[in-house]
């Protein structure tokens, strides 16, 4: 199992400003299928309708990631886990700033209670 450190305020400042910069969300998971994607798992800016639309009827406009492409095979990744690597990803997209904002309240929270130690 990996470990982590906690990460430095620079790290946090980073993060957040790669989460800032990214397409803004909500993020969906699309199943998509055409000739040329065939059966495509995608990240997308807009929900899923449920009828596996083919090119053209969906807009590439609206696709942020794929993590499954079979034809030709350039996103297909081992473990065959497309659909929850895909949720993830989906997720990160407002689970990322969420997690941020919480350990800066969290850091704060435990800043000011050191303050107050050290007064008492």
């Amino acid at each position: 199992m990996t470990t982590y450190e906690p990460p430095t305020d620079e790290e946090l400042a980073a993060m957040e400003e790669l989460a800032e910069a990214a397409t803004p969300g909500p993020w969906f998971i699309r199943f998509l299928d055409d000739e040329h994607a065939m059966n495509l798992v995608a990240i997308s800016t807009v929900p899923d309708t449920g009828h596996h639309e083919r090119w053209p009827d969906f807009d590439h406009h609206e696709l942020v990631a794929a993590t499954l492409v079979q034809q030709p095979r350039y996103v297909d990744v081992a473990d065959e886990r497309w659909d929850e690597n895909a949720q993830f990803i989906a997720n990160a997209r407002q689970d990322i700033p969420r997690l941020l904002a919480e350990i800066k309240r969290l850091r704060q929270l435990l800043a000011e209670k050191g303050r107050q130690d050290l007064e008492a």
